[in-house]
């Protein structure tokens, strides 16, 4: 069994408009709840938010999905303050820390593949973890 810490972006996806990834993600993430379970936490959940009028219709939407609500680990946000400070010595210019960081700490951390269309900033600072996106499941 293997859980999978499901991206942003794979839920407006599934959630939003029609768009050329809507059947990719859901093919995608039937495939991961197949698999295990299918877990977000709450920097997904924030930014989900931004597009939903109050807490209760994000809620209501999210309630159609069987998807566990997670809080981060400690060790996942102490991984992803190193993973910052890499990105900062690669160059980087954001002078906080990304969501993207807290997201595939806590994937690592917790040994759950990550489902993204976002594979770059995942695999660059978390190379030991498993992605599911287009460039490995087209």
């Amino acid at each position: 069994m293997t859980d999978t810490l499901v991206d942003t972006n794979i839920l407006l996806d599934v959630n939003g408009e029609e768009s050329e990834w809507q059947a990719w993600s859901q093919d995608m993430m039937v495939d991961a709840a197949d698999r295990g379970d299918l877990i977000i936490n709450p920097i997904i959940y924030a930014e989900l938010g931004v597009g939903y009028a109050n807490r209760e219709e994000l809620d209501d939407i999210l309630g159609r999905v069987r998807l566990i609500r997670q809080d981060i680990p400690w060790d996942a946000a102490y991984a992803a303050g190193h993973a910052y400070i890499s990105y900062r010595r690669r160059g980087g210019t954001r002078s906080s820390p990304l969501p993207d960081f807290f997201i595939g700490a806590h994937a690592a951390v917790r040994g759950y593949t990550l489902l993204t269309r976002d594979r770059g900033t995942y695999a660059t600072y978390f190379p030991m973890l498993k992605i599911i996106s287009p460039e490995t499941h087209p």
